[in-house]
């Protein structure tokens, strides 16, 4: 397993419980992977190092977590290797390293999304606002960490984010706003099958009620009780099958997660954003419903049999997963802060908590280190019930300056989250 992060630790502990999965390994880790599987130090960006450690470990299958090692290449050092991959290659994972690349990808497959412009420089981006008006929205071309989007109705805040993007020589992109609620799906490929996990709701903004700034997700909840009963078979029809059918005909097949992050607009199902691996948050609660090992589910995307794979499982349990993060989060995060309660947590009935942005002092004491530091999830019987578990959990966790938002899956348990009726039409 490459990578550090939360979404890391959820699927080393979904292939722990695989029966079929003799032993797990995880390179870099953090503190709280190191504690159930052996870990190793290397820079999960570096081919030839990530590369050398699966030959030397003799590994059967490596699963590329994050964006950054798939947009240098690892994938391919991989397979380069003749060990089985996880993970798509450096050119298939354009389609979330390059925004403008995905909107390419997605008008050759004729996929549903919003209206959109690439600009280079301030004038192109200042047309481009006053062309599609408010709410602006504006992303950052390249890689940002989920953090390179601003929505905003003020206009200049939305051209001082593509000034920010141009004077790193970066571009961006420039999109229509889309209406509606949002769902994130990730849909399994091989290359030419999909197979759809279960749809789930991240919250990006960093405060209550949508508020503050854009970050990486602050919680997450799944499965979607209000979403449209023929959404995933939709997805899979217009959207995921589709652009990994035309990701085939350019020669560059995609053999890993596709995340589609979707728009329920009064005008149908738009995409909003391809990533090419799992998410963070959504994978902590997705996976934590998720009943069909997961280790041969993967190995046989790696290998191109995600036919032979029959109807995934699910728990009929709801998750929701909360976000612990570090003081100053999403700017300039405090690291280093002692973290406590972890065993209570932990402790209590439907509970778990998995670790993000963590390590160790020279005591051994859990500490943080990086901005959203821990996802505590609660397994329930409905998104109240789930929520209360959730909570309960974080609530024991002390972490000096930490901040959570108090209001992840709240609308929906409210049943106040609303799909127009045109919403899944085309």
């Amino acid at each position: 397993m490459i990578g550090p992060g939360g979404r890391e630790h959820a699927i080393v502990r979904s292939l722990l419980s695989d029966p079929n999965v003799s032993e797990v390994h995880a390179a870099p880790g953090n503190a709280g992977i190191a504690a159930i599987v052996p870990t190793h130090d290397v820079n999960a960006s570096d081919p030839a190092a990530v590369s050398a450690l699966a030959l030397k470990l003799g590994s059967d299958l490596v699963i590329v977590g994050p964006e950054a090692p798939l947009a240098a290449g690892v994938a391919d050092a991989v397979r380069a290797a003749g060990i089985p991959v996880f993970g798509p290659s450096k050119e298939a994972a354009q389609l979330e390293a390059s925004k403008a690349f995905a909107k390419t990808v997605m008008a050759e497959a004729q996929v549903p999304t919003a209206m959109a412009r690439v600009a280079v420089n301030v004038q192109e981006a200042a047309d481009a606002l006053d062309a599609f008006g408010a709410p602006y929205v504006v992303k950052d071309d390249g890689l940002a960490a989920g953090k390179g989007v601003v929505v905003t109705n003020d206009r200049e805040e939305a051209l001082a984010h593509a000034e920010s993007c141009f004077k790193v020589g970066g571009t961006v992109v420039i999109e229509e706003f889309l209406d509606g609620p949002e769902v994130s799906l990730f849909v399994l490929a091989d290359g030419r099958t999909v197979v759809p996990l279960a749809p789930a709701q991240d919250f990006k903004r960093i405060f209550d009620g949508d508020e503050g700034p854009n970050t990486g997700g602050m919680g997450a909840y799944s499965p979607l009780e209000w979403a449209p009963a023929n959404l995933v078979q939709e997805v899979i029809d217009r959207v995921a099958q589709p652009t990994i059918d035309a990701m085939a005909h350019r020669g560059t097949p995609f053999i890993g997660v596709l995340y589609c992050g979707l728009a329920l607009t009064s005008r149908g199902t738009r995409v909003i954003e391809f990533n090419a691996r799992f998410g963070d948050p959504e994978t902590q609660a997705v996976l934590a419903r998720l009943k069909t090992p997961l280790g041969g589910v993967l190995m046989a995307a790696a290998k191109g049999q995600l036919d032979e794979i029959e109807d995934l499982r699910w728990s009929p349990e709801t998750a929701v997963a909360v976000v612990l993060a570090s003081e100053n989060y999403p700017s300039t995060p405090r690291t280093g802060d002692k973290i406590r309660g972890l065993k209570k947590a932990n402790r209590l009935d439907g509970v778990h908590v998995l670790h993000a942005g963590t390590g160790a002092d020279a005591d051994g004491n859990t500490v943080s280190a990086g901005g959203r530091v821990l996802a505590v999830v609660g397994m329930g019987v409905d998104l109240e019930d789930a929520r209360e578990r959730a909570y309960s959990g974080i609530e024991q966790i002390s972490l000096e300056g930490g901040q959570y938002r108090t209001d992840i899956a709240a609308k929906a348990a409210r049943g106040e989250i609303n799909v127009a009726d045109t919403a899944s039409q085309p």
